[in-house]
């Protein structure tokens, strides 16, 4: 069995996530291959999506947003990611289950029922078009129910961030409606295909690993997993590792180009991260703070975080965690150049090959 190491692992991540090389694919097309993004700041996923996709546009986005060909709704642990529309109904198929189990054991205030009457009233209201937050929780609130049934009311009824909520402009998400219909998967089925699809996102990766994402028990992980055609691979430490066929795993010379991430990018989260030392140890602290309400804006250098970035004066100022030499400086200031002339002019060819 082949073992792979942290270095291994870093450039199947980054190649598997389209930071090795931007990539021609639609949008849709781009989040079924990396498993979503996360986006709990909208403008996240613009930022995401301009570092792994040729010619990305802001506009492109959020049209598809409107259209509902991106779906963005709560997902893998109870978190907003944006989604193809075929990726969210098989994703919340998957989760589902947990996260009425999560919602009822943590919040002791409310009952199945209460959550089951709750969807009546929502699904109610939103039938006639989108609604404000404000207005939902009023009309839970007019219909007697706990104030503790929304926000875990999505978990019993399928929403959405309407757009223009939730997208570059107007970042935050206060207009939710109802997910489109359509058919989804049975829950088994689902599991199995979004273990699949993290370990194709994100592998090779643990059982741990895969529920860590999800946010399953271990046990929902290894279910998901069992009969699956899978290849074996083996940690440094011995811990057992599971991937797709034919997924990429490139070797010691591949490209790792500087790449800029915004907040929240899943590749800097979870297991995969923490067993790839995609971000050192010594520098967590500048990326990852109680201070603040999210992940700082970081850029990649030779695969790994060097640094946290910000968009200010009308340019993009980076701050290295150490001194870079000449050869790095230009990398790293050419594509900042690149993302200042984006935020300038997102249109045609704003993304690079």
């Amino acid at each position: 069995m082949r073992v792979l190491t942290a270095d291994d692992r870093l450039r199947a991540l980054l190649a598997r996530q389209l930071l090795t090389g931007r990539a021609a694919l639609t949008v849709p097309r781009a989040l079924e291959r990396i498993g979503g993004l996360q986006t709990q700041h909208a403008p996240s996923g613009y930022l995401g999506l301009w570092s792994r996709l040729i010619g990305f546009e802001r506009s492109a986005l959020t049209a598809m947003l409107h259209d509902g060909r991106v779906v963005q709704a709560w997902a893998m642990r109870s978190t907003i990611h944006m989604l193809s529309r075929r990726d969210h109904r098989v994703f919340t198929a998957a989760v589902r289950a947990e996260q009425r189990a999560d919602w009822l054991r943590l919040s002791r205030d409310v009952t199945d029922a209460d959550m089951t009457a709750a969807a009546r009233v929502v699904g109610g209201l939103l039938a006639d078009g989108p609604r404000r937050h404000a207005e939902i929780t009023a009309a839970l609130a007019g219909a007697g129910l706990p104030a503790g049934v929304f926000p875990g009311v999505q978990h019993w009824v399928g929403l959405v961030r309407i757009p223009p909520a939730g997208t570059w402009a107007t970042p935050r998400a206060h207009v939710y409606g109802l997910a489109a219909p359509g058919p989804e998967p049975g829950p088994a089925a689902a599991r199995a295909a979004l273990a699949r699809r993290y370990l194709r996102a994100f592998g090779p990766a643990s059982a741990p690993d895969v529920a860590r994402f999800a946010g399953w028990p271990v046990r929902v992980a290894r279910a998901a997993l069992a009969g699956e055609d899978l290849r074996p691979f083996a940690a440094e430490d011995g811990t057992a590792l599971l991937d797709v066929p034919r997924a990429p795993l490139p070797g010691p010379g591949a490209p790792l180009p500087v790449r800029f991430l915004g907040p929240y990018d899943a590749v800097l989260l979870l297991g995969h991260a923490a067993a790839t030392g995609i971000v050192p140890a010594e520098h967590r602290h500048h990326v990852f703070a109680t201070t603040r309400p999210r992940s700082a804006p970081v850029f990649l250098l030779h695969g790994r975080v060097a640094g946290t970035w910000e968009h200010r004066d009308g340019r993009v100022a980076t701050t290295p965690f150490t001194p870079l030499d000449a050869a790095d400086r230009r990398a790293v200031d050419d594509e900042a150049e690149l993302l200042t002339a984006w935020y300038r002019d997102p249109g045609p060819g704003a993304s690079p090959a």
